[in-house]
């Protein structure tokens, strides 16, 4: 567990009327990977909800808030046990975060058994947003597979006629590589799952893309694998050969270490930097101002959780004890998103657009993400029918 960070400067009690009963703060359990590699992403989710607590003037539908970072080191065993240990010893009102699929759904029993509110900002397990969905769980991200199917449309657009899928062998990997055989019209001429987390040499598998010659090769890769992914294809020569695909593998966090080699592979995400809505725009600026860095996606997700908490902490006037009226209020995704406007599925799960986005260099010699065209617009995921919730 990382520290414990008291908003508005006391849980002292306050004088409170009638409406809010005996509540004093909404507490919150945060769980994120901050340690090794991984933490760049984790920091990111932290940064991001600190921001948007910030701009909520560290108050939540009136309360202060008490927030309780956990780190799940990248282990669904770890995972499991901060999250039994914020539900059970530190008594949260929500939990809020999960990086990974696998630690999600290591996870997903005591949040369920206990009808803990949560709000997972970026992990899209299959299973979390089908069979095992909670009318008491949110997701402000997405299913694993829309990401890549909204790839493989592409993809298809670009008349690409066979490809080489390669991925991570953890839950999220599979899904990837499920999404893009979902809308890509093409042959699949090869797949290749690799060790996850701690494989970081694919040349290997590099080399039996190239002995298969398709079209284009699509990867997932997230975070410092990204990095690695990328720099070894463009090493093995294969940039001006065979095109790359990639979901989550470009971002804003890998983009400063990729720089020009990340130029020209294109990828796709609900939410790019530049979205011209008036709520990102203020988003990316102050986190640019006040991190001197650019936020990523996983950030503008975990962003939206706070005004999507705030939403529902108002609508029950801080009795956070009424956990049907904040469930209705969220299914409502009355907040202002950093993407715009989306809504809800059954599942919980955001029907959304998602977006081309690319690499460019820019006149400063910098580098940054753009919105170059809308893949898809409103889509569902393909899950949500296997959610009993209707």
């Amino acid at each position: 567990m990382r520290k414990v960070c008291i908003a508005a400067g006391t849980v002292l009690a306050l004088a409170a009327g009638p409406a809010m009963g005996q509540q004093k703060t909404v507490k919150i359990g945060f769980i994120s990977t901050f340690t090794g590699p991984p933490a760049a992403i984790g920091n990111d989710m932290k940064n991001s909800f600190e921001l948007g607590l910030d701009h909520h003037g560290r108050k939540l539908g009136g309360l202060p808030v008490e927030v309780i970072y956990a780190d799940d080191q990248t282990k669904p065993e770890v995972g499991v046990q901060k999250t039994q240990e914020l539900i059970e010893s530190n008594h949260v009102d929500f939990v809020v975060g999960y990086i990974w699929s696998n630690v999600l759904l290591a996870s997903v029993k005591p949040l369920v058994d206990s009808k803990t509110m949560t709000v997972v900002t970026n992990a899209g397990a299959s299973q979390f947003a089908g069979e095992l969905c909670s009318p008491y769980a949110f997701s402000t991200s997405w299913q694993n597979d829309q990401t890549p199917a909204a790839v493989g449309l592409y993809m298809n657009q670009k008349g690409v006629k066979s490809a080489f899928l390669i991925g991570p062998n953890y839950a999220a990997g599979k899904d990837m590589l499920a999404g893009v055989q979902q809308t890509f019209k093409g042959q699949i001429v090869g797949q290749e799952l690799t060790r996850w987390p701690d494989q970081l040499d694919f040349s290997a598998e590099l080399s039996k893309a190239r002995a298969a010659k398709p079209d284009a090769i699509f990867a997932f890769y997230p975070g410092g694998a990204g990095v690695q992914f990328v720099t070894q294809y463009v090493q093995a020569g294969l940039k001006g050969q065979i095109p790359l695909y990639t979901a989550f593998t470009v971002d804003d966090l890998s983009l400063p270490r990729l720089k020009d080699l990340a130029v020209g592979i294109p990828g796709a995400q609900e939410w790019v930097n530049d979205l011209p809505n008036l709520t990102n725009q203020k988003f990316v600026a102050d986190y640019r101002a006040k991190y001197n860095a650019s936020p990523s996606f996983y950030g503008a997700q975990t962003y939206d959780a706070v005004g999507l908490i705030d939403s529902a902490v108002t609508a029950v006037k801080g009795d956070l004890s009424n956990k049907e009226g904040m469930r209705k209020e969220m299914e409502k995704a009355n907040f202002k998103s950093v993407r715009g406007n989306f809504k809800f599925g059954n599942n919980h799960i955001p029907i959304q657009n998602f977006y081309l986005q690319d690499a460019v260099k820019n006149s400063d010699s910098s580098y940054s993400l753009h919105t170059v065209a809308t893949i898809v617009k409103d889509d569902q995921d393909r899950f949500h029918d296997r959610c009993s919730m209707k």
